[in-house]
Protein backbone atom coordinates (compact mmCIF):
# COMPACT_ATOMS: atom_id res chain seq x y z
CA UNK A 1 0.00 0.00 0.00
CA UNK A 2 1.19 3.51 -1.10
CA UNK A 3 0.24 6.71 0.96
CA UNK A 4 -0.69 9.58 -0.52
CA UNK A 5 -2.33 11.68 1.27
CA UNK A 6 -0.62 12.83 4.46
CA UNK A 7 -1.83 15.10 7.42
CA UNK A 8 1.11 16.56 9.05
CA UNK A 9 1.02 17.51 12.76
CA UNK A 10 3.83 20.34 13.66
CA UNK A 11 3.25 22.83 15.88
CA UNK A 12 6.32 24.75 14.08
CA UNK A 13 5.10 26.86 11.24
CA UNK A 14 8.15 26.70 9.38
CA UNK A 15 8.78 23.15 9.90
CA UNK A 16 5.75 22.24 8.87
CA UNK A 17 6.31 23.99 5.65
CA UNK A 18 9.46 22.37 5.33
CA UNK A 19 7.78 18.92 5.72
CA UNK A 20 5.07 20.24 2.82
CA UNK A 21 8.05 20.87 0.65
CA UNK A 22 9.51 17.62 1.75
CA UNK A 23 6.52 15.73 0.72
CA UNK A 24 5.62 17.54 -2.87
CA UNK A 25 8.77 16.63 -3.92
CA UNK A 26 8.12 13.44 -2.93
CA UNK A 27 5.02 13.05 -4.99
CA UNK A 28 2.91 13.56 -2.14
CA UNK A 29 -0.10 15.16 -0.97
CA UNK A 30 -0.91 17.12 2.25
CA UNK A 31 -4.22 15.94 3.43
CA UNK A 32 -3.95 18.89 6.16
CA UNK A 33 -1.93 20.68 8.40
CA UNK A 34 -2.35 21.11 12.45
CA UNK A 35 -0.61 22.46 15.15
CA UNK A 36 -2.64 20.86 18.13
CA UNK A 37 -4.61 17.69 18.47
CA UNK A 38 -8.15 19.96 18.56
CA UNK A 39 -7.09 20.59 14.70
CA UNK A 40 -5.98 17.19 13.86
CA UNK A 41 -8.94 15.43 14.81
CA UNK A 42 -10.89 17.71 12.78
CA UNK A 43 -9.02 17.20 9.77
CA UNK A 44 -9.23 13.28 10.68
CA UNK A 45 -12.53 13.48 10.68
CA UNK A 46 -13.13 15.64 7.21
CA UNK A 47 -11.59 12.24 5.74
CA UNK A 48 -9.18 11.60 2.91
CA UNK A 49 -5.98 11.16 5.27
CA UNK A 50 -4.29 8.48 4.45
CA UNK A 51 -1.18 8.69 6.98
CA UNK A 52 0.23 10.96 9.43
CA UNK A 53 3.26 12.63 10.63
CA UNK A 54 2.94 13.55 14.35
CA UNK A 55 5.15 15.77 16.33
CA UNK A 56 5.29 13.95 19.97
CA UNK A 57 5.19 17.62 21.67
CA UNK A 58 2.76 20.11 20.74
CA UNK A 59 2.25 23.51 22.40
CA UNK A 60 1.47 23.92 25.79
CA UNK A 61 2.43 20.59 26.54
CA UNK A 62 -0.04 19.11 24.52
CA UNK A 63 0.91 15.19 23.43
CA UNK A 64 -0.08 13.84 19.81
CA UNK A 65 -1.03 10.64 21.70
CA UNK A 66 -5.21 11.10 21.29
CA UNK A 67 -4.62 11.97 17.66
CA UNK A 68 -3.02 8.57 17.45
CA UNK A 69 -5.09 6.87 19.37
CA UNK A 70 -7.18 7.98 16.72
CA UNK A 71 -5.40 7.00 13.35
CA UNK A 72 -4.38 3.68 14.97
CA UNK A 73 -8.87 3.18 15.58
CA UNK A 74 -9.15 4.09 11.90
CA UNK A 75 -6.40 1.84 10.67
CA UNK A 76 -4.72 4.64 9.24
CA UNK A 77 -0.82 4.64 9.72
CA UNK A 78 1.82 7.28 10.99
CA UNK A 79 4.69 7.92 12.36
CA UNK A 80 6.15 10.09 15.44
CA UNK A 81 8.93 12.72 14.85
CA UNK A 82 10.66 13.61 17.47
CA UNK A 83 13.92 15.49 18.50
CA UNK A 84 14.15 13.37 21.77
CA UNK A 85 14.76 9.47 21.90
CA UNK A 86 12.41 6.96 21.13
CA UNK A 87 11.21 6.77 25.17
CA UNK A 88 9.35 10.29 24.57
CA UNK A 89 7.14 7.88 22.42
CA UNK A 90 4.50 6.22 24.72
CA UNK A 91 4.56 2.72 25.53
CA UNK A 92 1.82 1.56 23.35
CA UNK A 93 3.32 2.90 20.09
CA UNK A 94 6.75 1.91 20.83
CA UNK A 95 6.82 -0.31 17.43
CA UNK A 96 5.75 2.48 15.30
CA UNK A 97 8.13 4.31 13.38
CA UNK A 98 9.63 7.34 14.23
CA UNK A 99 10.91 10.46 12.17
CA UNK A 100 14.09 12.05 13.96
CA UNK A 101 14.19 15.34 14.02
CA UNK A 102 16.41 17.39 12.55
CA UNK A 103 14.13 16.46 9.43
CA UNK A 104 15.71 15.55 6.33
CA UNK A 105 14.04 15.11 2.75
CA UNK A 106 15.86 11.27 2.98
CA UNK A 107 14.97 10.92 6.74
CA UNK A 108 10.99 11.79 5.37
CA UNK A 109 10.84 9.28 2.57
CA UNK A 110 12.58 6.51 4.89
CA UNK A 111 9.87 7.15 7.59
CA UNK A 112 6.84 7.33 4.82
CA UNK A 113 8.63 3.95 3.47
CA UNK A 114 8.07 2.23 6.44
CA UNK A 115 4.47 3.11 6.79
CA UNK A 116 3.68 0.97 3.63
Amino acid sequence: MSVHSILIVEDEPLIAMMIEDFLDVLGKAVAGTADTVEAALAVIAGGGVEAAILDVNLRGGEKSFPIADVLAQKGIPFVFATGGSHDTVAEEYRDRPTLPKPFTMDGVAKALDALG
